[in-house]
Formats: structure tokens, sequence, C-alpha cells
């Protein structure tokens, strides 16, 4: 199952219950989006195949597993319910909202290596699933018997919106500091990630300090997956990445090493920088980028923004350190990690 990290022997039995609980979320996502009309359904089939990584259902699932009272004790299987699957079908649904959403602000063109749903219908059947599917998530979480798990859900998608309202309010801004990016960032991608694992805990029956450190576990996750992905829009290449890349350059999107560029450069540089953002907006401007490029990478700035990643992955795992030590936390640990390494 693809997102499941490559594990040792002594795990394998959290990694068989993985693939077998996934494809019961899989199930559950698409019987909830299942219609009458058929271009509805062959809408909601394109956008299955975005499942990538499945990153915030699998971490549902782990923090359930991880943060369960007789999680030391008890086997595995027996620790997961249909209330797990059902958040993790949940969280799945907002998530593929947002990609779509994003593809129409981004005119992105590609992803997981295919087309998008605005490159192939258009903007207008792009907006009205993405629509679709955040209310479906909505009605799925209803069905759960505590309303403070769909109250979770709603306050979290409005917190995704404004921070996509934050980064477009702030696009082509060369000025641009570090609170403000991370902010963005804390909001339209470590928010999902953070209750993700939130809900997986609390639906166990976890402590309220169990919860919230895998949260936090969650929130630091988020970030630093956000700083690698930025990373990949920078340096990445489409054929490697799986989706169009070049795009916040495109959109006048400043991520952090740019901003970190920016942030130490003298006057002149400054303003040739600038100009080389400017350029590369342009469609087919390689050679621009492939220039701006060598200049993050001779300033530094890429490998402080790669540090800056590693450290919250540390952060990340720290947060564990207050959970007992269960095959499920050591799969966290190895998820960290993989954040920021994308071969895993």
């Amino acid at each position: 199952m693809r997102g499941v990290v490559q594990l040792s022997p002594e795990l394998e039995g959290v990694q068989a219950l993985l693939i077998a609980s996934l494809a019961l979320v899989q199930r559950r996502f698409a019987d909830q989006l299942r219609t009458d009309l058929p271009v509805v359904n062959e809408l909601c089939a394109h956008v299955e195949r975005y499942h990538g990584k499945m990153l915030r259902p699998i971490l549902v699932l782990l923090s359930g597993l991880a943060a369960h009272p007789d999680a030391t004790h008890a086997a595995p299987e027996s620790l997961l319910t249909e209330d797990h699957v059902t958040m993790a079908a949940v969280c799945e649904m907002v998530h593929m909202a947002t990609l779509v959403h994003d593809d129409i602000l981004d005119e992105a063109e590609t992803r997981r290596r295919g087309r998008t749903l605005n490159a192939l219908r258009g903007n207008e059947a792009a907006v009205l699933l993405g629509d679709y599917l955040i209310a479906s998530a909505y009605h799925l979480c209803s069905q759960l018997a505590s309303q403070d798990h769909a109250l979770a859900i709603g306050h979290v998608s409005r917190v995704l919106c404004a921070g996509e309202l934050l980064q477009i309010d702030h696009r082509e801004d060369w000025s641009l500091d570090e609170p403000t990016y991370f902010q963005i960032l804390e909001r339209k991608t470590a928010s999902l990630i953070a209750v993700a694992c939130e809900r997986g805990a609390l639906i166990s029956g976890a402590s309220r300090a169990a919860a919230a450190a895998l949260s936090l576990y969650g929130r630091r996750l988020g970030v630093a997956f956000q700083i690698q992905d930025d990373l990949l829009d920078l340096t990445g290449e489409e054929g490697t990445v799986g989706k169009s890349v070049g795009k916040d350059i495109e959109k006048g999107k400043l991520t952090l090493p740019l901003i970190l560029h920016l942030a130490t450069a003298d006057q002149r540089e400054r303003a040739e920088t600038i100009r080389l953002i400017q350029s590369a907006a342009h469609p087919n401007s390689i050679a621009e980028r492939a220039s701006l490029a060598d200049r993050l990478l001779a300033s530094g700035s890429l490998a402080r923004a790669h540090n800056t990643a590693l450290d919250l992955v540390a952060d990340a795992k720290a947060a564990l350190e207050t959970l007992s030590p269960t095959p499920a936390r050591a799969v966290l640990e190895r998820m960290a990690d993989a954040a920021i390494d994308r071969s895993l």
C-alpha cells in the first residue's frame, strides 16, 4: 500500500494492519461519494486517482493505535474501530477537496502524474467537485457518535481556507517574513494533519494529554512536510515529483528558501533575485528557474530551509516520547523521517 513506510520485520504486523485498514478507508471514501448521477461518479472516480501516500488516514489509524489505553498489551487489530475508519476517510476527503481547489488556484495541469480535474473539465466542474467533497466529509463525520469530531472538522476546514486566503493576500510580497510564512503553513497544511492525529487518539479513548502530544506531533510534521514540498517545487522535476512544479514562483508565492535568501541579501543581490523570481514566473522560463535555484544553493538558503525541516521532524519525534513505546509509535517516528525523504 502506498504511503506505508518500509518497516523492519518486528513492525510488519502494524504494516499489515495498516494495509487492511486503508483498504476499508478507501471503500468508505468511495461509498460516501457514490451518487445516482453518472457525471458526478465519473468526476469522483478521477479524483480518487489523487490518493497518494494517504498520509492523513494513516496518521488517524496510527495515532489511534499509539495512544490507545491498551496499546502496550492488547492485539493491535483489536484497537481500531469503524469510527477510526470513518474519521480517516473524512480527513482524506477534506484533503482531496483542498487539492482540487489548490490546482485551480495554481492553474496546475498535473497531479499524481495525470491530468488535474481543472485541466480536463474546467474550473467550474473542479470548484463544484471540491465543494461536493467538503459536503460529503461533513455528512460522513456527522455519523460519528460525538459531535465534537464534527466540530473539529468544521473548525479545521475554516482554518485551512483562512490560511489559503492569507497566502493569496501575500502573493508578490517580496518582504514576506518568516513568522507570516509559518502561519500560512500552520493553517493550510499542518492544521489538518494535527487534527487527524488528535482525532485518531481521542476515538481510542486516549487522555487529553496524549491527544495533545499527537496533535503537536502532527503540527510539526505538517510544517516539515510543506517545507519539503516547497523545496521540491523549486528544485524538483515534474516527472520525479509527480505533479506540476514551479507553481509557487508562477503565482508569486515566496517560500522559505527565498525568504531566507532575500533576508540576508545585499541590495544588489536582492534586486537581482526579485528580477529572477519575476522572470521565472513566466511559462517555459527554465533558464531563469535554474539560475534562481543556483543562487539559493550558493547562499545556503536551500540547506537552511532543509535544516529547518529536519529540526521540525526532531520536534515531532520528541512529542511522541510521552507515549508508551509500541510498534505504532515506532512507525510514527519513521513517518516523521519520511516526510523529508520522499524516497522512503
